[in-house]
């Protein structure tokens, strides 16, 4: 599977390979279990995050490592949006915008 990851205009491919989606299903259920503590998204604390709203979070992570090359955390993030949303294509995210603004296509 192949998410595009659109940051401030540029555009980055992440290939997930098929088999990641269910190979990583422990470490979703452990991202998702500390999801369900809550989660600081910018100015706002959410108290049980929604399926967008940990896209979004798992989509900042994605940023973050991509901006640091961890290809391997970078991938991990795109299997997780993948597994929540597998109909996602695109995340677009402006680095000026708040978390809650980043969108899926």
């Amino acid at each position: 599977m192949l998410l595009n990851i659109a940051i401030d205009g540029q555009n980055v491919d992440i290939n997930v390979p098929d088999s990641m989606l269910s190979e990583a299903r422990d470490f979703f259920a452990k991202m998702d279990a500390d999801l369900d503590k809550g989660y600081q998204m910018g100015r706002f604390w959410v108290e049980n995050p929604d399926g967008e709203q940990r896209c979004q979070i798992a989509a900042d992570k994605l940023v973050t490592a991509i901006e640091n090359e961890n290809r391997n955390m970078a991938t991990m993030m795109s299997a997780y949006i993948l597994s929540k949303a597998p109909h996602i294509e695109s995340v677009v995210v402006d680095s000026g915008d708040e978390i809650q603004e980043i969108h899926f296509v």
